[in-house]
């Protein structure tokens, strides 16, 4: 089924004119003026999302995003989940690429705060090769993406996010953090949650979302990463998940997030985010 969706999406190109997903100029795919909504730096974000408020400043866990989810960013991510705009996952990986790297790297800037990541150091006591590759393993952060409903995937022919979760993991590599990527959620069928509010997403998805196998995700450092930050109920979902199976959630990475009117000027990652992410998980 997925082969017979991507062979029509490829014919489709090849009849239909390409013009930028963001604003529709002719001949290109993404336009750097589109395109530039995504290079700033990843912020915080999550203090916009309702289902994510612990009150009194707080919530329940970072996330970083590089952009807001309006105009040309909100028109290119639309097309990309749901309307066969695969050939923006290169630059959509890109950018959530360099979130990971800013995650794993706000440690390196002053940050240990217990809120976000930790990563395993090598030890300096000298392994042999089995014993470290095994110690690598057992320490590396995973990074999960938000699972997909199955009647989603059979309707895009893919999973999207996949692609956000594999960059976050190189991000996270390339700043000498030990992460790979990891799939230990699943999610029920149940109503769409388009056009839903914070509460009803927050109903709609109670109990949709389980760990296959606590066991795989006991004890480790987990960063989520979904496509679009709105109220937060599907990150605290897959929290709540997480945590139930004794996973340490630390931090989530978007691509955007839905802005916030009391929150204009999301605030820059704190230094202390990835404290946990880096603590363990860094790779030689």
């Amino acid at each position: 089924m997925a082969l017979a969706v991507a062979a029509a999406r490829d014919l489709v190109r090849l009849v239909v004119p390409v013009a930028c997903a963001g604003c529709g100029l002719a001949d290109v795919p993404w336009c750097d003026a589109c395109a530039a909504h995504l290079h700033g730096p990843p912020v915080r974000r999550d203090h916009g999302a309702g289902r994510l408020d612990l009150l009194e400043g707080r919530t329940l866990l970072p996330v970083l995003a590089p952009a807001a989810f309006a105009g040309p960013v909100r028109h290119a991510v639309t097309a990309w989940k749901d309307g066969g705009r695969a050939d923006l996952d290169r630059p959509f990986a890109a950018a959530l690429r360099r979130t990971g790297r800013h995650l794993g790297g706000a440690a390196d800037r002053g940050g240990s705060d217990p809120s976000v990541p930790s990563a395993s150091r090598p030890s300096g006591r000298r392994a042999s090769a089995s014993q470290a590759g095994a110690r690598r393993v057992a320490g590396a952060v995973l990074v999960v993406a938000v699972p997909s409903s199955a009647a989603a995937r059979r309707r895009r022919g893919r999973a999207p996010v996949d692609v956000l979760a594999g960059a976050v993991a190189a991000g996270l590599r390339d700043v000498g953090v030990e992460a790979r990527r990891a799939a230990p959620l699943v999610r029920a069928a149940g109503p769409d949650l388009a056009g839903l509010g914070a509460r009803a997403r927050g109903a709609a998805l109670v109990g949709r979302v389980r760990v296959r196998r606590a066991r795989a995700v006991r004890g480790r450092e987990v960063v989520l990463v979904d496509d679009v930050l709105t109220t937060g109920a599907t990150l605290a979902a897959c929290h709540a998940a997480l945590v139930a199976a004794s996973a340490r959630v630390r931090a989530a990475c978007t691509l955007a997030a839905t802005p916030s009117p009391d929150d204009p000027a999301a605030a820059r990652v704190p230094r202390t985010a990835v404290a946990h992410v880096r603590s363990g998980a860094r790779s030689g």
